[in-house]
C-alpha cells in the first residue's frame, strides 16, 4: 500500500506564535517513524484573507489544492481565549470537501495544554467531515517550554504523540477506501 500523506497543520499565524517549534517537534517524531510522508502546512504562507472580506480566489485554490493532495492532518492547536486562534478558523472555513472522510489528530497548548482548544476543534471537525482521533498530546506552557518561549517537551508526551500518530495513520487509510472506491478493489 502506499504512503499517506499527512499535513502537519501549523494552526497560528501570529508574530512570535510557538506553532512552528511544535511543528517541527512532531515532524521530526513522525519522520523518524518511515511509516507515512509527513509535511508541515503553514496557514501563514496563503495569506488567507477574512472569508468574504476580499477576493481570496487565487489563495483559496492554492489551499485547497494543497489539503487535497493529503490524507490525513495533524493540527498543532493554540489555544487562545478558550479556543482556537482566529486565523485556523479562517482557514478550516476557506475549503469544505478537501477536509472530508480524512483523518486527523490535535496536539494542542496552552495554560492547561490546550484542552479547551482541541475540543472546539473537535466540533468543527465533526461538521466538516474530518474524523478526529481520541489519543491528543496536550503540551503545557508551564512545563513544556521554557520560559513560554522555547519549546522543550517532556519525553512522556512521546507515548501520546505516537499514539495519536497510529490512530492517523490507521483511520487515515480506512477512509482512503471513502474517497477513492477504486483503490479498494485493487
Amino acid at each position: 500500500m502506499k504512503k499517506l500523506n499527512i499535513g502537519i497543520i501549523l494552526g497560528s499565524t501570529r508574530e512570535g506564535r510557538l506553532s512552528p517549534q511544535v511543528g517541527e517537534w512532531v515532524l521530526r517524531i513522525a519522520e523518524e517513524r518511515g511509516d507515512a510522508n509527513y509535511e508541515i502546512v503553514d496557514i501563514a504562507d496563503y495569506k488567507l484573507p477574512l472569508l468574504g472580506e476580499a477576493d481570496a480566489s487565487e489563495q483559496a485554490a492554492a489551499w485547497n489544492t494543497k489539503l487535497a493532495e493529503l490524507d490525513g492532518f495533524v493540527f498543532i492547536v493554540q489555544e487562545y481565549n478558550h479556543s482556537i486562534s482566529a486565523s485556523l478558523k479562517n482557514a478550516l472555513d476557506y475549503a469544505r470537501e478537501a477536509w472530508n472522510n480524512k483523518s486527523a489528530g490535535i496536539v494542542s497548548y496552552g495554560s492547561v495544554g490546550g484542552a479547551r482548544a482541541a475540543e472546539h476543534l473537535r466540533g468543527i471537525m465533526g461538521e466538516l467531515s474530518i474524523a478526529d482521533v481520541r489519543v491528543h498530546p496536550a503540551l503545557s506552557l508551564f512545563t513544556d517550554f521554557e520560559n513560554g518561549s522555547v519549546f522543550k517537551p517532556a519525553d512522556l508526551h512521546l507515548v501520546n504523540l505516537n499514539g495519536m500518530l497510529d490512530q492517523v495513520l490507521a483511520w487515515g487509510g480506512a477512509l482512503k477506501t471513502l474517497r477513492e472506491p477504486a483503490a479498494a478493489v485493487l
